[in-house]
Order: structure tokens, then sequence, then C-alpha cells
């Protein structure tokens, strides 16, 4: 018992064991980073899937709301996201519900789509 105490004594006053846990520090604290960074990204793509839903069930109630027009649409449906989010405690930027919205918007059935490979009709009709 009195070698392991004196091995220990030794490891402490030659600064040794100092060395170990400054070396070992500088090699867990870089994996423990990466962990912690893996963590946060996991975490803000669920919130930002969270934040589409949100949006895409939103756009999708006031699809039928007549006598509304597409801004107030878009503006209601923000809001209904942004009101959403915050009830539950979530803090999202502003842009990031504006651009989740717009991202619905341009799935949903009141933006209509354009085929690229039909001639626009300009209602000119040209004879030979």
């Amino acid at each position: 018992m009195k070698e392991l105490n004196d091995i220990v004594n030794w490891l402490i006053q030659s600064g040794y064991l100092v060395a170990v846990i400054v070396f070992a520090w500088q090699e867990v604290k870089p994996v423990l980073q990466a962990k912690q960074k893996h963590a946060k990204t996991a975490q803000e793509a669920e919130l930002l899937e969270l934040v589409n839903s949100l949006a895409d069930n939103a756009v999708s109630s006031l699809v039928s709301a007549q006598g509304v027009t597409g801004h107030d649409k878009f503006k209601r449906a923000t809001q209904i996201v942004g009101n959403t989010l915050a009830d539950k405690g979530f803090e999202v930027q502003k842009e990031t519900v504006d651009h989740a919205v717009q991202a619905a918007y341009e799935k949903s059935v009141l933006t209509p789509t354009v085929d690229p490979d039909k001639e626009p009709q300009t209602g000119v009709v040209v004879h030979d």
C-alpha cells in the first residue's frame, strides 16, 4: 500500500499526472464538441421539419377560405405557424417561418403550376 501511495505522490509532485490530464483533455474535448454540434444540428433539423409541417397544415387549412386575398392568407398562415411555435416554446426566426409558408404555398393548389414545355398563350392569332 505504501508503494502505491509513493507512486501517486511521485506522479503529483513530478507534474506527470497534470501532463497526462492535459493531454487526455486535448484528445477528449474535440470529440465532446463534435457530439454537441451533431446533437444541435439534429435538433435544428427536427425543428425545421416541424416548421415545414405546420406551414403545410396552415396553408392547407386556408385553401378553401373564400373572400380572402392571397396576401392575407399568407399573413394568416405565418401567424398560425408563429403562434403555434411560440405556444409550444420554440423560438424560430420570422424569416424561417415566412420561407416555410412560402414553400408550402408553392406546393399547394393555390399556386398554379406552369408547364415549361407548353407555349404560353398570348391571345393573338396569327394567320398564314
